[in-house]
């Protein structure tokens, strides 16, 4: 059965939707299809643009965004359910490890009280009868064994406890700092990088942008588009050796590269670039050829102790030299 014009493009903003709620942890409810269906049929609306604002740089909605753009679920998502804000899970693990010492001062309390126990029946049992000081033992010992089983077993609750707590706020942690569609470090991990560097760290600052991203867009939708930003970013890191790739914002990757020489880092770049030139995409509803998709890229020499601005100006200047020039090629800063 041949499928139409219609049902192809109604299929693909469907297909886009859906990955626009999984990108965004979001359930299937009507606030949020709406969300993403008024945001992928209107991409240069007003909603659309706060939107991208907001998720600039790989950085997934949140529930505040959320009630400031007016989007008010009946419920909270049941299969992907929003992790705890990192601050939130700081304090209920600060709160955990109180409860922790809590527990051992308790244990220790009570050992002493045992240890009481444990002298005043000696001295009842230099009175008593060998029978008597049986009993006084049996009893004695099932005690402790009781009192170190109730021991173990909060101490054991409260330790599996704690090191839920520091699961969570590690995921928590990392998905702050990870690009949700790629799975590439975003801005903020970037940033990060970049300024826990020694100062007067040499570093390679690079800037790559995908060529006529919005043809992709525009010809075979967003589900699409963002398929190819995944696998150039994919790609990029792949090609990348040791170098930090990171989603920038929108279809610009930034890699760091330190201790390599400019000579070099061009040469890294630029294998990432001819890797992705070299790939054939399709239209996984159409079978479509997408074409050949580049990347044009330019890079900055710096140190560490320059600000992050400085570094990125001069690579998107390299960079705009680049488009300038024909694209799919990289250049350095003069």
């Amino acid at each position: 059965m041949k499928v139409s014009t219609a049902e192809t493009e109604a299929f693909s903003l469907y297909e886009a939707i859906g990955a626009f709620l999984a990108i965004h942890r979001l359930s299937a409810d009507p606030a949020y299809y709406a969300l993403a269906h008024e945001i992928l049929s209107h991409p240069d609306g007003a909603l659309a643009r706060a939107v991208a604002v907001r998720t600039d740089g790989g950085v997934r909605l949140t529930q505040q965004d959320m009630a400031e753009l007016g989007v008010l679920a009946r419920t909270q998502p049941h299969d992907t359910p929003a992790r705890p804000a990192e601050d939130a899970l700081v304090a209920q693990l600060t709160m955990q490890l109180g409860d922790f010492s809590e527990t051992v001062r308790s244990i220790h309390a009570e050992t002493s009280d045992f240890g009481r126990d444990l002298i005043a029946t000696a001295a009842a049992m230099r009175q008593a009868d060998p029978a008597s000081t049986r009993n006084y033992i049996s009893e004695l010992t099932a005690a402790m064994i009781e009192r170190v089983r109730q021991a173990e077993a909060r101490l054991a609750a409260a330790e599996q406890e704690s090191e839920a707590l520091r699961s969570a706020l590690a995921d928590a942690r990392s998905d702050a700092r990870q690009d949700p569609l790629t799975e590439l470090a975003n801005r903020r991990a970037f940033d990060e990088a970049l300024s826990a560097l020694a100062p007067h760290t040499p570093v390679i600052f690079a800037l790559c942008d995908i060529d006529h991203f919005k043809r992709v867009n525009d010809q075979f939708g967003h589900a699409v588009g963002d398929r190819v930003l995944r696998a150039v970013g994919q790609t990029i890191a792949a090609e990348s050796g040791s170098a930090l790739v990171a989603r920038y914002g929108g279809e610009e990757f930034a890699l760091l590269l330190v201790g390599v020489d400019m000579d070099t880092a061009t040469g890294i770049v630029d294998r990432a670039r001819s890797a992705v030139a070299a790939r054939r995409f399709r239209s996984r509803a159409t079978d479509a050829p997408i074409g050949v998709v580049t990347i044009s890229a330019g890079l900055a020499a710096g140190t560490a102790g320059e600000t992050r601005e400085v570094l990125c100006a001069r690579a998107d200047a390299a960079l705009y030299q680049a488009k300038a020039a024909g694209r799919n090629q990289v250049l350095s800063a003069v």
